[in-house]
């Protein structure tokens, strides 16, 4: 299938029976669900009990587990520039490990993908969020690797739908990076065991990559699958889902941005603010179009995959602890991570079942 007649497919599937608000600082949306008209897929109920159902297994319980061995005990950073005292392995590695032992306990086959990055450098001059800087030419390079594990679709097993979330932590600073983003990297893994045994129609890839060590390893991931011509329909990058400002965690709110660069994201982004109607969520959501790509889902605009779409908390990011010392994972939302999962899920689920 090319890529138009896949977002021709995918604009087909949501219609709005209410008017969608447009707001300054990007597309937010409040959609009227109860009484809205969706078509063809949502009006069969085996599907919706199929969705419903895969909702329903997500545990708030293994998220938070996933998390805290990630960002706390026994991991405190997850970087190629720190080894534990008595450990053979840095810190990232020891991630890899822990998240390829879970997705084996679930029956996946694992494979690795070298790529050679560098740590970023400190500059203590700028703000506390934004010390990162440039790597010098004579700083050691590290072998660091994409974890990919995936579910081969039975009925259209060429196209592809990709999920994916950063595993590292940030490279500069000894931070846990609970939100940024071992919150996405357990989420992820949460979504992949709750479709361990479904039988999908279409192939579901997922992809655990770094972004906090330099160059990203999502470019390699997703040059890689443009040289192998793989067939990606949609991208969703998970990544300080839950996250926000500490006012919205205060007053309890349970928040998610959809960010999209172009319009095959868009009708992504739309279908998942159906999707948290639909199946009733209950995320506070709101649509975001920026200029050019970025994060780990642009990685993949970039090499032409353009109907992707990150999932974040917040956006602009207003996590106060941002980058810091901060980041623990005693201060991630976790119930709001899982809503995002769940929503994830519902439109992953809808999508591999779409004719």
């Amino acid at each position: 299938m090319k890529t138009r007649r896949w977002f021709v497919l995918l604009c087909g599937l949501w219609t709005v029976g209410s008017a969608v608000s447009l707001a300054a600082e990007g597309h937010s949306a409040g959609v009227s669900a109860p009484e809205a008209r969706w078509t063809t897929l949502w009006n069969d109920p085996r599907l919706v009990e199929e969705i419903q159902a895969f909702l329903k297994t997500v545990r708030q319980e293994e998220i938070r587990r996933h998390l805290f061995y990630l960002a706390k005990d026994p991991l405190p950073f997850r970087k190629l520039n720190y080894t534990r005292p008595g450990q053979q392995k840095n810190t990232l590695y020891e991630a890899d490990d822990y998240i390829a032992a879970e997705l084996q306990k679930w029956g996946y086959q694992v494979d690795r993908e070298e790529a050679m990055v560098q740590a970023y450098r400190r500059d203590p001059k700028k703000p506390k969020a934004h010390q990162y800087f440039p790597p010098a030419p004579e700083d050691p390079w590290y072998k660091a690797y994409n974890l990919y594990a995936e579910r081969k679709g039975r009925r259209q097993p060429e196209e592809i739908i990709l999920l994916v979330a950063h595993k590292d932590s940030q490279s500069w600073v000894d931070s846990p990076g609970a939100n940024d983003n071992a919150i996405g990297t357990s989420g992820l893994l949460e979504i992949a065991r709750v479709l361990a045994q479904h039988p999908s129609d279409r192939t579901i890839r997922f992809l655990w990559c770094n972004e906090e060590h330099t160059p990203w390893t999502s470019v390699t991931a997703a040059r890689k699958a443009k040289q192998r011509g793989d067939k990606i329909i949609a991208v969703f990058n998970l990544d300080g889902i839950g996250a926000k400002s500490a006012e919205d965690t205060a007053a309890g709110k349970k928040k998610n941005v959809l960010v999209f660069t172009l319009p095959e994201g868009e009708a992504i982004a739309r279908l998942a603010l159906a999707a948290n109607e639909r199946f009733r969520i209950g995320l506070e959501q709101k649509i975001f179009q920026r200029p050019r790509p970025g994060d780990d889902d642009g990685s993949f605009v970039q090499a032409g995959y353009p109907a992707a779409l990150l999932m974040i908390g917040s956006y602009p990011y207003a996590d106060p602890n941002y980058h810091t010392e901060g980041d623990i994972p005693e201060r991630t939302d976790v119930p709001n991570a899982a809503m995002t999962v769940q929503l994830t899920l519902a439109v992953v689920l809808t999508l591999d079942r779409s004719p």
